[in-house]
């Protein structure tokens, strides 16, 4: 064998051993690295468990009014006892409206419409309701049924028992010594067996309101003996 012969077989032999060395460095490579190449590790989602963001990112968002409706409550039932009820719900009185039956006009709490500032505060007025015994039930509402409720702030007086033969004068000579707008006065009939005669009259303050129900409340209007309420 010819000298040239003897380098291009070295030079030949030298190549095989270094690709070989490199394949079994890239072997090792791949089995010691952690990561490993598989279909099941590319479908891999993070959870909640493994990044807790992803879950508070997946949370609704807590700003914005929440609406819900108070089930429960009583004719005697006021503002004020729901807000000393849930007296951690950040709520006022403005956020509180009694929902009133008006048909047939018979004017009964069907239950306490509220606004909270947030669902934190909705969620934190489920728990005082759960803690207290679940004295009501408090639901889920919408903004359209909170619009559709006329709000009468205890500036409103609904007077049962008119008689049939009393003209608007009588009624006003019922309020006599009360500071009330007669412009407001609406009588009507309430559909029963014995068509019950009411009035609905607006007062300037809730003070002035309160000051009719005390000093009127089973008052007489002709022979008849009148009760007085006051509507939240």
């Amino acid at each position: 064998m010819s000298t040239m012969s003897l380098l291009r077989a070295a030079a030949k032999s030298h190549r095989l051993i270094r690709t070989s060395n490199q394949n079994r460095g890239l072997s090792l490579l791949l089995r010691d690295s952690p990561m490993h190449f598989s279909t099941e590790a590319a479908d891999h989602q993070p959870s909640s468990q493994d990044n807790p963001s992803v879950d508070s990112f997946l949370r609704p968002p807590t700003k914005g009014f929440v609406y819900g409706k108070l089930v429960g409550t009583t004719k005697h039932t006021t503002k004020s006892d729901i807000l000393n009820f849930l007296e951690d719900c950040g709520l006022s009185l403005d956020d509180l409206r009694v929902d009133y039956s008006h048909y047939p006009r018979v004017y009964m709490p069907t239950g306490m419409m509220i606004q909270f500032s947030s669902q934190d505060a909705f969620d934190a007025a489920i728990k005082a309701n759960n803690r207290k015994g679940r004295l009501y039930r408090l639901d889920r509402a919408d903004r359209s049924q909170w619009d559709g409720i006329t709000p009468y702030d205890g500036k409103v007086v609904l007077l049962q028992g008119i008689p049939r033969n009393a003209v608007p004068d009588d009624v006003e000579r019922f309020l006599s010594g009360c500071v009330y707008d007669a412009s407001t006065m609406q009588i009507f009939v309430r559909p029963s067996p014995y068509l019950i005669r009411m009035a609905t009259v607006h007062f300037p303050s809730k003070t002035q309101a309160m000051h009719a129900f005390i000093t009127k409340n089973r008052g007489f209007c002709l022979n008849s003996q009148i009760l007085v309420r006051v509507l939240h």
